[in-house]
């Protein structure tokens, strides 16, 4: 890959090369012209005057200054003329080399400056520079897209904040309302003292749950994952994965399935690992039709162990699978009470199977809805 982008920038550079190749060379040709023509003014007016200056300084009659100029300057001219090559083609290249290059390096560096601008403007560049300009620009691009994504983050982390907040109140008030009645009323009929009762549970285990959300924010926001890793029997999870979900899903008829070889182990941290497809079946039985079942196969291949969770719901739109594992993103707009959550399920799912050197992938087609999960089988 690194040899291919190197092939690639040599060949858009080299309209600078070819640029640079033909001003030195230039550059070269015109050091022989030079040369000629200090010569034939050595010989001709130049060595007049310099034997005029030769009279005038040292107070020389003209036949003195002649021999001197012979001596000094007309037997040495192949060296004097050496001299004044070299510097001429010092010269030269010096006011090449400032006059081109620096134009170039203060081109890249003002475009590396746009690149923190906060504007949407493109880096413009000499046409020479046009691999540059592109590789400036798609940097532009990608820091951009990137602000962008952390910006919509933090948004709906501020949105679910908010609604979180607001969604407390409700529960709340009912429980000190009900509680309230029972207060005031001891002699309360014990049918309607057990409603109220009944009633006031079932908002203070709401008022739990989102609390618990707001917690798991901040976790998520401050703890970073490390991994204990260790070999996992993989089905014996599973088992007690679907052993713990059976209240729920009963509870709206559905029914877990697994299919996996009960000798099937993973390596990865157990803990992290079980959050992980606690998460996938949380949002599987929070999105099943009633009364279907959720499948839970595991397997291997090529050493790696794949796990999926297929469900029957509705059908999940491709922009928003795709965004499905973003942090604080949720599916349910509405904010319903049943499924309702912090939007970090899945979000913090991608993180730890991708710490353990995996995937996670989600798929809907038709009503069917599936993730599938692939881990390393060992170190």
């Amino acid at each position: 890959m690194n040899s291919k982008r190197e092939e690639s920038s040599k060949g858009h550079f080299a309209s600078l090369k070819r640029k640079t190749f033909m001003q030195m060379l230039l550059i070269t040709a015109a050091a022989p012209v030079a040369v000629f023509l200090l010569r034939e003014l050595m010989r001709g007016q130049i060595g007049d005057r310099i034997v005029d200056v030769l009279k005038f300084v040292f107070r020389l009659d003209w036949f003195s200054a002649s021999q001197i100029y012979q001596y000094v300057f007309r037997n040495n001219l192949e060296f004097i003329l050496l001299l004044l090559t070299l510097l001429f083609l010092v010269i030269i290249s010096w006011l090449f080399i400032s006059r081109l290059f620096a134009k170039y390096f203060e081109e890249i560096s003002a475009g590396m400056d746009r690149l923190v601008e906060d504007t949407e403007d493109r880096i413009v560049l000499s046409p020479e520079m046009a691999y540059m300009e592109s590789r400036l620009n798609a940097v532009k691009d990608q820091l951009i897209r990137r602000k962008k994504a952390a910006q919509e983050a933090e948004q709906r982390k501020n949105d679910l904040v908010v609604y979180l907040a607001h969604d407390i109140r409700t529960p709340l008030t009912s429980v000190i309302g009900y509680l309230s009645l029972l207060d005031e009323a001891p002699d309360m009929p014990v049918e309607q003292r057990a409603k109220y009762i009944r009633i006031t549970l079932e908002k203070a285990h709401r008022l739990e749950k989102q609390i618990n959300e707001f917690f798991e924010i901040t976790r998520y926001n401050l703890q970073q994952i490390r991994l204990e890793k260790e070999t996992i029997d993989l089905y014996y999870m599973l088992v007690q994965l679907t052993d713990e979900f059976y209240p729920l899903l009963s509870a709206r008829g559905n029914t877990a399935v697994l299919r996996a070889d009960e000798n099937l182990t993973v390596y990865g941290d157990p803990a992290k690992l079980a959050r992980v497809f606690n998460n996938i079946l949380r949002n599987a039985a929070a999105y099943s039709h009633p009364n279907t079942d959720i499948v839970i196969s595991a397997e291997e291949a090529d050493g790696s162990v794949r796990i999926r969770f297929q469900n029957q719901g509705d059908p999940i739109p491709p922009d928003k699978l795709a965004a499905i594992f973003e942090k604080f993103y949720r599916l349910d707009e509405a904010r319903t009470t049943g499924t309702g959550g912090s939007g970090l399920g899945l979000a913090i799912a991608r993180e730890i199977v991708t710490l353990h050197g995996g995937t996670i992938e989600a798929e809907s087609e038709g009503n069917t809805i599936a993730f599938t999960v692939t881990l390393p089988v060992s170190r």
